[in-house]
């Protein structure tokens, strides 16, 4: 039998790459990377399984149709997992293009490809399409309820209504040219290997230095979170026994607001680097992390709650989260800061952790 070959999008990326490594470790397919390699797509994040046999890498950007046309005729993949996006809600509020170049138009480019693919090959070569999209297509809940499946979608950032317009557009390809299209929405991931303009690795790294800990409005806003490896698992259930035509919700069941975020980041910090060690906090005679949180004026649009209803993943491909949130976090706190030298390749000349998402010219 023929090795099966799965193509990753934006495989470059945070949830890419941890995807990349969890195909390779937990199946036998070859593994086609992709990525066009933007400010949040980095080749160090792969830099472990480039030498594996079943590990391909493609620079390329889905936006450019023939390129995704002619990948599909070389490689003949099994699968499609589409990760390649624009994702950052406070860069989609300052440079809305980019999101909807990406995520809109690059998704309806892809979506081509995979149609004239199937058209040229006919019924033999069967390929199915996972699009990975977000719990922000569904807008803000209030103190109670949870996003299902089949809320409505109301998003409120231009990054949300780009993922919310991809969305539509697989829903619709499946419709009326019978893809065999899958899509997922997630909660708020977290992990190894995500860029520091994110709130867990953006505190982090800041607090280590001893710079202001910045948290938006209150910090009473609330997300659900989910460590990066048991997405990657929920990703891999749907892509193998979804149902072709449908979405699941994947979450981790884990709601917490950002301030209990960043002190539980504070806590963890203080046992792993204490302070009174740390020259950048001693200097300043800082007995805690926690004394570097500062609130700031909040970000336009900033949706209030987010909650994922995972129930039919679960009932339906028996997707359960491995990690809570305590666990993942403080292995999250670990891994930034055994990996500095990551960090720093990841940002040098394109990003120097300052405040986003202020409006066009705000910088």
């Amino acid at each position: 039998m023929s090795e099966r070959t799965t193509i990753v999008t934006g495989a470059a990326g945070f949830i890419g790459s941890n995807f990349v490594r969890h195909l390779l470790a937990t199946t036998a397919d070859r593994v086609v990377a992709l990525d066009k390699l933007t400010y949040a797509g980095n080749r160090e994040s792969l830099a472990d399984v480039e030498k594996n046999p079943r590990f391909a890498f493609i620079q390329a950007d889905i936006g450019d149709g023939r390129a995704m046309r002619e990948l599909l005729r070389a490689h003949r993949p099994a699968a499609i997992v589409n990760f390649a996006a624009e994702t950052h809600v406070d860069r989609s509020i300052d440079g809305p293009r980019a999101f909807v170049e990406t995520n809109l138009v690059g998704t309806f480019e892809l979506l081509e490809a995979v149609r004239l693919h199937q058209r040229d090959e006919g019924k033999g070569a069967p390929l199915r399409l996972l699009h990975v999209s977000t719990d922000e297509v569904y807008g803000s809940l209030g103190p109670e309820g949870l996003f299902s499946e089949d809320t409505p979608y109301a998003p409120n950032s231009p990054y949300a209504a780009s993922k919310a317009g991809a969305d539509h557009l697989v829903r619709a390809y499946r419709e009326t040219y019978d893809l065999d299209a899958v899509v997922t929405n997630c909660s708020n991931n977290y992990g190894p290997y995500q860029f520091p303009e994110k709130l867990v690795p953006l505190m982090i790294l800041n607090a280590v230095e001893g710079k202001p800990l910045p948290i938006y409005g209150d910090g009473g806003n609330v997300r659900d979170w989910l460590y990066v490896e048991d997405h990657c698992e929920g990703i891999r259930l749907a892509l193998e026994r979804g149902r072709a035509g449908e979405k699941y919700n994947i979450g981790g069941g884990n709601e917490r607001n950002n301030r209990e975020v960043v002190d539980r980041i504070c806590a963890i910090l203080d046992r792993e680097r204490p302070p009174s060690a740390n020259p950048a906090l001693a200097a300043h005679g800082l007995t805690s992390y926690a004394a570097l949180r500062t609130f700031v004026k909040d970000r336009p649009g900033h949706d209030r709650r987010y909650a994922i209803d995972a129930t039919r993943i679960r009932e339906e491909l028996g997707f359960r989260p491995r990690h809570d949130f305590e666990w993942g976090l403080e292995r999250t706190v670990r891994w930034y800061l055994a990996n500095r030298d990551w960090c720093e390749a990841v940002q040098a000349g394109r990003y120097s952790r300052e405040r986003l998402g202020l409006g066009p010219g705000s910088r």
